[in-house]
């Protein structure tokens, strides 16, 4: 065992090893290029065709991430593959893959099992798995670890399994893969000091924890925290609107505050892939131990009925300038689920989209990162992005504002629209063709 394991840990530090992504989305793609750029050969493993022929023309196909990226890394090495018989040849397998919610809210493992079923076959002594997927706590234990052991290897001997859940902030400037600092859980302490050798290469500060469970409960708590804070000032914002205050000047007031308040802005509900779902793996998991956890179920109340309020206040603002909201004509700014990334997961503007076509009104959307609507699993439009002039502003009836790219000119919307629907609290002078949501 000792030498298999000192044997992992020094093929990680010279850099000798061949770093395997399974999933090459918004986590497998940045996790390349930093092993790339610091010197490792690397092999993307993904089951869509398409994403592989891509990257390895060296396009990308996530707006943030450029092609010029993908190209340098393919030239220094970095290729992509749907055969999965060339996990034998990686030293690391790092699983990137999406664990979405089934229409049940419970937690759908399927891409999680599939992956792990479809690596197993080729799995091989000397390696390390480790799972970056958001997932409830026990999911490695469970899952993973019968699976990689299925063949014959003993993990903490001679395959290593750790969960290290991913922490990329898409679209923020101030962070990148190299400096969030990375939570490790290993299944044995042979496993957290083969995985650390593994993180520790390419991540600025790598964070142990004393098991895989307690690594994916933390993953659950950051992204809790967030649901339940945001939920609560979601809630507060109608009451705020009841009150005649404006809710974000009431969260700048109280940011001032330098000691026990962290300020959360409201929105139209909400998106991306972790905030909306990953607090429901927990709700899941706690009912096996007979509990229930009312304050997450709370918040994920609070926040799903977002998008029905913007629509109310629409449907008000519609109402005070005698129209109905059948055959009205609504543009959508912004459908990606947070400001100047393309990422549609769980978006809320689809939401409100989907709910006003259902009112017969004639829905149209506009935003500079998503040119065309993609197809998603759970929802289909066909439209394209609406080009934002003086004219086509004034041709709609309302203008709802859900995400608040930087890209968007402001003032010509607040010069040419005749009706806004501010849910992201852009435009703090009030003014009559203005409605807060």
């Amino acid at each position: 065992m000792h030498l298999q394991k000192l044997a992992s840990v020094t093929k990680f530090k010279s850099k000798e090893a061949l770093i395997g992504i399974v999933g090459l989305g918004y986590v497998g793609l940045p996790l390349m290029l930093r092993y790339n750029a610091i010197g490792f050969r690397v092999l993307g493993i993904d089951i869509d065709l398409e994403k592989v022929d891509d990257l390895n023309a060296g396009k990308s196909y996530i707006e943030h991430i450029s092609s010029a990226k993908i190209a340098a890394a393919r030239n220094s090495g970095f290729e992509a593959t749907v055969d999965f018989t060339r996990v034998a040849e990686c030293d690391a397998l790092i699983l990137c893959v999406p664990t979405p919610l089934n229409k049940y809210r419970e937690p759908d493992m399927s891409f999680v099992i599939n992956t792990t079923d479809a690596i197993k076959p080729y799995l091989r002594a000397g390696q390390i798995v480790s799972l970056e997927s958001t997932t409830y706590p026990g999911t490695t234990v469970e899952e993973l670890l019968p699976r990689v052991q299925e063949g014959g290897l003993v993990v903490g001997e001679n395959i290593f399994l750790v969960y290290s859940p991913e922490r990329e902030d898409p679209g923020n400037p101030n962070f990148e893969t190299r400096t969030i600092p990375k939570i490790i859980g290993g299944d044995t302490a042979a496993c957290l000091e083969v995985g650390t050798a593994l993180y520790e290469q390419a991540i600025d500060q790598v964070v142990p924890v004393s098991s895989t469970k307690a690594a994916e409960m933390t993953k659950l708590l950051e992204n809790i925290h967030r649901a339940v804070n945001i939920g609560l000032v979601n809630e507060m914002k109608v009451v705020a609107d009841r009150m005649g205050i404006d809710i974000f000047e009431v969260v700048d007031a109280a940011a001032t505050k330098p000691f026990g308040f962290t300020a959360y802005y409201p929105g139209p509900g909400l998106g991306g892939h972790c905030i909306p779902i990953d607090p429901f793996y927990l709700t899941w998991k706690a009912r096996e131990y007979g509990l229930h956890t009312r304050f997450i179920e709370l918040s994920g109340e609070v926040n799903q009925a977002m998008p029905e309020y913007v629509v109310s206040k629409l449907a008000d603002g519609l109402n005070e300038r005698g129209k109905p909201l059948k055959g009205s004509k609504v543009l959508i700014l912004g459908i990606a689920y947070k400001k100047n990334v393309d990422d549609m997961r769980e978006s809320p503007s689809v939401e409100i989209m989907e709910m006003l076509e259902a009112k017969g009104v004639t829905v149209a959307y506009s935003d500079p990162h998503v040119p065309v609507f993609p197809k998603m699993r759970e929802h289909h439009f066909v439209l394209s992005s609406v080009e934002l002039t003086a004219e086509s502003l004034a041709g709609f009836d309302a203008v709802v504002l859900a995400t608040d790219h930087e890209k968007f000119d402001y003032e010509l919307i607040k010069a040419s629209a005749q009706l806004i629907v501010d849910s992201r609290g852009k435009y703090r002078v009030a003014a009559p063709h203005i409605v807060k949501a």
